[in-house]
């Protein structure tokens, strides 16, 4: 099929619910890809996450037609928060002999790279949690450990449905300020009171993951003017880009035209009081930064870190962004 297989690059998107992996190659064609489940290390292990990945980089492979050999592999990985589990993650790696070159980053320097020409800027991610990088073309990073409070983090999907509870709880008693949360947070679960929805998730009638399904309510409440609500949607805002400026600050970018990149499920659904609020407090601690949202699939990061580090001219990663319908 005349393809250079000393050329073969392997990028690898791993996130917490979803994996992606790319065979590239080094003129920015994908030769093969496949998915699978999460990656998970502190849940399974180290070996065992990566034997998990294994098998999905060996059916992207199959349908490539090549051996799992690489010249190079780029492999953005949910977990890997500090750099002492991405030197762990890395030798795992390296000793599967997929490549001499492994290299290892956290999973949100994917979601940057796939929404900038090139690595230069920062990104914010709201899902689950919340994380923040930034990247220069010198190959310098800013980065947080964001592994929840311990860390200083505050935020995301999970952190957004505890605080409406919390309020609502207290509004419903008669500790805290009336607000409409406390009825909407139950009416989600078909429930008649806080009291019900408490004694619910205490009990493990509803699982604790489904919290995460408040962060939606909690944004209408806040569209309909409760002030409660409308707080806990600014306090988002004010972390999200409390991250952006730090970041932004160590990389000597706060007074450059450079892109603010928001990703993953809470920022990507354009909350207007959020939104509004970020814009408003971004211009104030770096007036010349540039919003924008990356709606371009985190695989696509991988493979431009994967083409920056084979030295892969401009057209090869035209070619990638093409593929994956970003122009």
């Amino acid at each position: 099929m005349g393809v250079n297989l000393d050329g073969l690059l392997l990028a690898v998107d791993a996130g917490n619910s979803k994996t992606d992996v790319a065979v590239l190659d080094r003129d920015g064609t994908v030769l093969g890809a496949a998915r699978g489940g999460g990656f998970q290390p502190p849940l399974v292990g180290v070996g065992a996450a990566v034997d998990g990945l294994a098998e999905i980089v060996g059916r992207a492979c199959a349908e490539a037609g090549v051996p799992v050999e690489f010249a190079r592999v780029a492999a953005c990985l949910a977990n890997a928060d500090l750099p002492v589990e991405e030197a762990s993650l890395r030798t795992e790696l390296l000793g599967r002999g997929w490549s001499p070159s492994v290299r290892v980053h956290n999973d949100t320097f994917a979601i940057l790279r796939a929404g900038v020409d090139e690595p230069r800027g920062v990104a914010v991610v709201c899902g689950a949690g919340i994380n923040c990088v930034g990247m220069t073309p010198d190959g310098r990073t800013a980065r947080f450990p964001a592994i929840g409070k311990i860390s200083g983090d505050w935020g995301g999907g999970g952190g957004l449905a505890d605080e409406a509870l919390w309020f609502a709880a207290r509004a419903e008693d008669g500790r805290g300020e009336p607000t409409e949360l406390a009825g909407a947070l139950p009416a989600h679960f078909g429930l008649e009171s806080m009291y019900a929805l408490i004694e619910a998730l205490h009990l493990g009638r509803i699982p604790m993951a489904r919290r995460h399904e408040l962060s939606p309510v909690l944004f209408a409440v806040a569209a309909g003017g409760d002030p409660v609500a409308l707080s806990i949607v600014h306090r988002q805002a004010e972390e999200v880009v409390a991250m952006a400026a730090v970041a932004l600050r160590r990389l000597g970018l706060q007074d450059e035209e450079a892109p603010v990149l928001l990703g993953g499920s809470v920022l990507a659904a354009r909350h207007p009081q959020l939104e509004e609020r970020i814009r408003e407090l971004l211009a104030a601690r770096a007036p010349k930064a540039v919003i924008g949202f990356v709606t371009a699939p985190p695989v696509l990061g991988a493979g431009l870190l994967a083409l920056d580090a084979a030295d892969a001219d401009p057209e090869a990663k035209a070619r990638l962004r093409e593929h994956y319908g970003v122009v």
